[in-house]
């Protein structure tokens, strides 16, 4: 005789309070990634290095940014499609200005500080305006960023006229690819200052340790995961995803808050563009940036974040970002094609949409 519904669902909250079950379902992602760092360790040809490591954090950098402020929207119920593009706004404005003001006679210090700062506060401009809609006026959260995503397209597109932005100062690739230490068989350890050589094979020697971008992405990171693990706002970032009524009715202001949250979102995409100027020492056209959104929003649902909000962690985030900087770095060292790369995002992605909606008892902790 055919097991009911009803039976299978008990059957099914028998399986979720097994240990090893839940254990498995709630780090997926992580064990995912493991056995990716194995398997290309095997098949990837100088995959397992510190080199390439270095290049898989680097590759992820901006894209780190992107979902840690894209976290905080998600578990509120929202979604930000602006960021990409908000990103290679702020990277555009911010290299024109460092452009003028070196040319101008300013010193790279100035150049470089001012350039940033500045793009850093424009970045926020489309963060207020999203939140502004989506709390005030009540425009749903895809159509108000969608909208911001065209704008913030144009203007870029309109400021480099579709073309690179150079001659910034040259210090701006020094900081952007500054490592903590490095360490050369020649000349032994130095922090921060890199060695002086001059011999190709000395230079292919050369052992770079922990860029500096990352620690301050780093230091950003613990500061927003504390936040949102451990105060008041992040309290009512998950209250507000979980169920608006009630977070009405618990007495949080909700629309100021979606404001906070949206700006957050746009603060980080910022963060992005603006690190992306030191990183290529040039302010890109807003089409590389392009996509960035949709890998952002995959790599939040991927750590663990649920669509319907209430859920995610920021280090869920830094794991699904890992996977698909590392999935993606893998499938190139193995010589594939690049829309391999695009097709298995897109299956981890599905997968991880599939568990968040069939099995939530699995993956969610209360």
């Amino acid at each position: 005789m055919a097991k009911s519904n009803n039976d299978f669902f008990i059957d099914f909250e028998k399986l979720s309070r097994n240990r090893t079950i839940l254990l498995v379902g709630r780090n997926w992602a992580f064990i995912f990634l493991t056995f990716m760092l194995i398997l290309f360790s095997f098949l990837g040809k100088n995959f397992f290095s510190l080199k390439n490591f270095n290049n898989i954090i680097l590759g992820v950098s901006s894209l780190l940014l992107l979902a840690s402020g894209e976290t905080f929207v998600i578990i509120s119920g929202g979604i930000d499609l602006s960021i990409g593009f908000v990103m290679g706004f702020v990277c555009i404005s911010s290299s024109i200005i460092m452009r003028d003001l070196n040319a101008a006679g300013y010193s790279p210090i100035i150049s470089m500080m001012t350039g940033s700062l500045i793009g850093l506060l424009l970045g926020l401009i489309p963060g207020f305006i999203n939140g502004f809609f989506v709390a005030k006026l009540r425009v749903p959260p895809f159509i108000a960023t969608l909208g911001m995503w065209g704008i913030a397209n144009g203007l870029a597109w309109r400021l480099c006229e579709g073309f690179p932005v150079g001659f910034l100062p040259l210090q701006v690739r020094d900081v952007g690819n500054a490592y903590l230490a490095y360490f050369s068989p020649k000349k032994g350890f130095s922090f921060l200052i890199k060695p002086e050589l001059t011999e190709r094979e000395d230079i292919l020697n050369l052992v770079k340790v922990i860029p500096i971008p990352i620690l301050l992405i780093t230091f950003i990171l613990i500061i927003f995961a504390f936040i949102l693990s451990r105060t008041r706002f992040g309290q009512h970032t998950y209250a507000i995803g979980g169920k608006v009524d009630a977070a009405i009715r618990a007495g949080i202001n909700v629309p100021l808050h979606l404001i906070k949250i949206y700006i957050i979102s746009s603060f980080f995409a910022a963060a992005a563009g603006v690190l992306l100027v030191f990183k290529l020492n040039m302010g890109v056209h807003t089409q590389y940036t392009s996509s960035y959104e949709l890998f952002a929003i995959a790599a939040v649902v991927i750590g663990g974040a649920s669509l319907t909000g209430g859920k995610g962690t920021i280090w869920g985030t830094l794991i699904g970002v890992l996977l698909i900087g590392t999935l993606n770095n893998g499938l190139m060292m193995m010589g594939l094609p690049i829309f391999y790369r695009y097709i298995a995002t897109g299956c981890i992605l599905i997968i991880a949409i599939l568990i968040d909606q069939f099995f939530p008892e699995l993956v969610h902790r209360e």
